[in-house]
């Protein structure tokens, strides 16, 4: 299958670099000639219609050749225009790339073949290829700087099977006020209008599983900060919350095998070996899918 059908059965692209050939379509716009007439309201429309077409149909392969390419624009230095621009240019990227992936498709697959694609990135905050920092428009719109992260967002909308992707691959242990997501877990109003009586019942077991989940990765919960909020009037999506976080996360001593966990997760973390290193250590698999967040 030749790189243009890979990337969209139903619109056909040149095999070269298609953020390489998005970029030169737009400064060769007659109205574009002057850096002083650069802004969003000029190519971000022409911009998101482009990626939107790939991403509103590619598969996973199709996906890697995306994500491939936006690598090499990024890292190709023959791309050097305005810095204002090149700026601009690569926020509309990532945020709508960001926007198709998460809020949009959110398939786990696609969620965990860009953390791979990008993870060699993933310690430097401020690089633009760590695209799991980058922060996104969950109801589309041009300007991503008043988006949230990828990590926030799966919070907010407790996409669990995702949020276990996330936590895999040591997301939540690189952040620095970790409690925040849990307090969003619990107390972030649904996106959602609940219709019917199954649709808060799915996103109350979804709200479960990603407390259950956070609790693998953090030794300590502030329940604190919990009761806080709740003093606020804000109110949880389950009302036995504290059911679903064990007490030796907020109340009791951490359990030893767990402090073991938190130990070699972030040594393999800091060696940006997450969650691939936990399966060359010679253990048992039991003991491996322990470490990988499995129970």
């Amino acid at each position: 299958m030749s790189k243009s059908s890979k990337l969209c059965h139903k619109t056909s692209y040149p095999r070269s670099n298609i953020f390489c050939n998005l970029i030169d379509k737009i400064v060769k716009r007659p109205s574009l000639q002057f850096l002083g007439q650069w802004g969003y309201h000029c190519y971000e429309p022409r911009i998101y219609r482009t990626l939107a077409k790939i991403l509103r149909y590619v598969d996973l392969d199709g996906f890697d050749i995306l994500l491939s390419d936006y690598i090499a624009f990024v890292e190709k230095s023959g791309y050097r225009f305005e810095l204002n621009f090149n700026l601009e240019f690569t926020e509309i990227c990532v945020n709508t790339i960001l926007y198709w992936v998460f809020a949009r498709k959110g398939n786990p697959d696609f969620v965990e073949l860009l953390l791979k694609k990008t993870k060699n990135y993933v310690q430097d905050r401020s690089c633009n290829l760590a695209l799991i920092w980058r922060t996104f428009t969950p109801v589309y719109c041009p300007s991503p700087l008043s988006g949230i992260t990828p990590l926030l967002y799966v919070a907010q909308t407790r996409q669990s099977t995702i949020l276990k992707i996330l936590l895999q691959y040591g997301i939540l242990e690189r952040e620095k006020n970790p409690i925040n997501i849990v307090i969003t877990i619990l107390l972030y109003p649904s996106r959602v209008r609940i219709m019917v009586d199954h649709e808060l019942v799915d996103i109350q077991e979804d709200a479960k599983t990603c407390l259950q989940l956070c609790s693998r990765v953090l030794s300590a919960i502030s329940i604190r900060e919990i009761e806080t909020q709740l003093s606020l009037g804000r109110r949880p999506i389950i009302s036995n919350w504290l059911d679903y976080i064990p007490s030796t996360r907020y109340k009791d001593p951490c359990e030893l095998l767990h402090l073991c966990r938190i130990t070699i997760r972030a040594q393999l973390l800091t060696n940006n070996m997450l969650p691939n290193g936990i399966f060359s250590l010679l253990i048992p698999v039991r003991l491996q899918n322990y470490l990988n967040l499995e129970s």
